[in-house]
Formats: C-alpha cells, sequence, structure tokens
C-alpha cells in the first residue's frame, strides 16, 4: 500500500441510529473503530466524510427527506468512532465526498495515492465517493467489514460495481490493519 487514508462516509447519528437509520450500519462498527484505531495508530490519516444538509435548500432533502441538518445531533459522527482532534473532518451537501468539498485538496496536500473507504452505503455514498476518488487518479480500497447498505442486495451489488467499475480491492479491516 502506498500512502493512504482512512475515508469514513456518513456515519452519523442520522444514519446508523436517526431519521435514515440503517440497522445493518450497526454492524460495522466495531470492525471500523478498529480499523480508525489501527490507523491513528500508524498516523494514517482519517478523514470523515460527513452530510451536512442545509433545513429546507439541498437537493437531496427532496428525496430522502429531512436527514443529517447542519449542526444537529443527527449530523454528528456516531461516538463509538471516537472522532478525535487529528482526525479531519469535511462536511458534504451530495452524495460524493468529494463533489464541491476540499476533499481533494486535503488529500493532495497530505500525499495521499490511495483511499480506503468504510462507511454508508455502498450503492450510494460510497459509491459516488469511489468514482470520484477514481476519476481523480486514486487508488481504491474498501474494507467489505466495515461498509453496507440498507439491504444485503444494495450491499453485494454497491461491492461488485466498485471492484468491476473502479478496480477497487475488496478487503476486509484485519488485512488492512496488519498491512498497516
Amino acid at each position: 500500500m502506498n500512502k493512504c487514508a482512512v475515508l469514513v462516509v456518513d456515519m452519523l447519528n442520522d444514519f446508523v441510529t436517526g431519521a435514515l437509520k440503517c440497522d445493518r450500519g450497526l454492524a460495522i462498527v466495531p470492525k471500523t473503530a478498529e480499523l480508525l484505531d489501527a490507523a491513528r495508530e500508524k498516523n494514517i490519516p482519517v478523514i470523515f466524510l460527513n452530510d451536512a444538509h442545509l433545513k429546507g435548500v439541498d437537493h437531496e432533502l427532496k428525496l430522502w427527506g429531512e436527514h443529517a441538518i447542519a449542526g444537529t445531533k443527527g449530523a454528528e459522527v456516531i461516538p463509538e468512532l471516537k472522532l478525535c482532534d487529528k482526525d479531519y473532518v469535511v462536511s458534504k451537501r451530495r452524495y460524493s465526498g468529494f463533489f464541491h468539498t476540499d476533499l481533494e485538496l486535503l488529500l493532495r496536500e497530505l500525499g495521499v495515492d490511495t483511499v480506503i473507504i468504510t462507511g454508508l452505503h455502498t450503492h450510494m455514498c460510497v459509491r459516488h465517493t469511489a468514482a470520484d476518488a477514481y476519476q481523480l487518479g486514486y487508488d481504491i480500497v474498501v474494507a467489505k467489514d466495515a461498509t453496507d447498505s440498507f439491504t444485503e442486495e444494495d450491499y453485494i451489488s454497491g461491492i461488485k460495481y466498485l471492484k468491476e467499475v473502479y478496480g477497487a480491492e475488496i478487503t476486509d479491516a484485519d488485512t488492512l490493519i496488519k498491512n498497516f
């Protein structure tokens, strides 16, 4: 693995326990937390990509209803992932963590060429973040036990798409931790 960063997509209160609760999201919390702790120990950047919508404004709210409104508890990282001072937070208003954010600038300044993607949902926000990462020339690794979707079908189709279309390496958190 080259110079990597761990991207954590939408592991927020509203997605794990709130307005757009994903029961399957709870299952990935322990492996995600392990991966983040190991990355922090090895000084690998951890970057949270968090929905932070503008109430009554954002296009996405028309489709999904009110969720992860900027400044609310629902838009905060779940406490189990222990957001810390050396982590980075990039607010987003669309599915992709790159779309109209400073994520690319941050990754370039950190010298990153490989993104390890975790979080929710493999068929939506993870997929669109991976699409932009691919288009920008990043290598993509997906931690299969630290990502999920609303349904098994959505999860599997998302993982398959990431592998086939973006050449993402699909692996597990333990393997990543061993290779840090």
